[in-house]
């Protein structure tokens, strides 16, 4: 199973007054994803097959994917964050503005491969559950990845979000040098600095103790509000996204008799 990762993408010419800005002017409703009749299947011993039959996604949206473990969370997320290639779709858009889209299905069946690094890169951001920061690179670095590599000003945009996360103290340490859930803000803060139209995250609170965890999932969502930005999230912690206002997204399971295969279908 393809897990969610970071991606080495060429650096994308694109000026900063292009760029979704905070308290940006979106039309209320407005969609990012739509799906409908999404699939992707494993065959073998342990088979696994999900259908998405119908899912929109909203801008401005907090959307919690909650399940037990096994049941689709991650292959969602890594078909969404364009990373794993569906077997099949009716349709499957994404659009970064509600002028600017992109026919995922057509670009993975034309193997427009270009097309779906440089979306990921402009228009979203990620934090995987261990982090996933560079241990060789300063915080300071680390944040300014993405906006580095798209030719956007870096220095100011990378002290505003981590004054935003608290970490600006530790701009000049190596991640190394912090506390687990200190390099978890810096991720979120990586993924959040060049304010892209959607952050998905994996499981982002899961290696870390109930106050902490309940302290940057604040931080998070306080900070993706603010933005307008879009936030899909795999957990499972039920309570703490149904406290902070997410739109549940569920996955009912059933096992086929005659193969063994576990079925997931995606609901809500």
């Amino acid at each position: 199973m393809v897990r969610l990762s970071e991606h080495n993408t060429q650096p994308v010419d694109k000026k900063e007054t292009t760029m979704p800005s905070p308290g940006a002017n979106v039309a209320k409703n407005s969609h990012v994803f739509h799906l409908e009749e999404v699939s992707k299947h494993w065959a073998g011993e342990h088979g696994f097959a999900l259908k998405v039959p119908a899912l929109t996604i909203c801008q401005g949206e907090k959307v919690a994917l909650v399940g037990f473990s096994g049941c689709g969370k991650s292959t969602l997320l890594d078909l969404l964050a364009m990373v794993l290639r569906p077997d099949s779709a009716t349709e499957f858009t994404f659009f970064a503005r509600q002028d600017e889209r992109l026919d995922v299905i057509k670009a993975w069946r034309h193997k427009d491969l270009n097309a779906l690094a440089s979306t990921r890169m402009l228009h979203m951001g990620y934090v995987l559950q261990t982090g996933g920061l560079f241990p060789f690179l300063s915080v300071r670095d680390n944040i300014g990845l993405t906006r580095q590599g798209l030719g956007l000003p870096v220095q100011d945009a990378v002290e505003m979000v981590a004054k935003r996360l608290d970490i600006g103290r530790h701009l000049e340490k190596l991640p190394g040098q912090l506390s687990v859930g200190e390099r978890q803000r810096v991720a979120i803060a990586r993924a959040m600095a060049h304010k892209p139209s959607v952050v998905i995250a994996d499981e982002p609170t899961a290696s870390l103790d109930p106050i902490n965890a309940e302290e940057i999932m604040g931080m998070f969502t306080n900070l993706v509000d603010e933005y307008h930005v879009t936030l899909i999230v795999a957990t499972h912690d039920w309570q703490r996204v149904d406290e902070r206002g997410f739109r549940r997204v569920e996955f009912q399971l059933k096992q086929d008799t005659t193969d063994g295969t576990v079925r997931a279908t995606v609901c809500g």
